[in-house]
């Protein structure tokens, strides 16, 4: 496996943990709908929570949630909607973004919570 998707696994570990000990229920991870992919599905209170996970190595070229463009954006609202039809969710849902960067042995993550809107169109 090539290092830098060791790097992605590990860190969509430990957003999963992270999101675990702040008392989210996790729902799917690697949720696949066609082409489409949700890192993490979870849910908290009455919420359905989309967590888009960004990993670097570094954030000396761009912090890793400044990866999420609007394309990306609008593949995750399309994979949301047909999760949201598949699994019948009838309840809030908002997107979120939860960023790693590897220190030594440690994980520096930053959880934005309602990252983005989903776009009209």
């Amino acid at each position: 496996m090539a290092e830098h998707n060791i790097l992605g696994n590990l860190g969509e570990e430990r957003a999963q943990e992270y999101l675990l000990s702040k008392g989210y229920e996790i729902l799917h991870t690697n949720w696949r709908c066609g082409k489409l992919e949700l890192d993490i599905v979870a849910k908290k209170d009455d919420w359905l929570v989309i967590v888009e996970v960004k990993t670097r190595s570094t954030e000396t070229f761009e912090h890793p949630e400044e990866a999420i463009n609007l394309k990306k954006i609008r593949n995750l609202v399309n994979a949301a909607h047909q999760y949201i039809f598949q699994f019948d969710w009838n309840g809030y849902t908002r997107f979120d973004v939860i960023s790693v960067i590897p220190h030594g042995n440690e994980f520096n993550l930053d959880h934005i919570e309602d990252a983005f809107l989903a776009p009209v169109n």
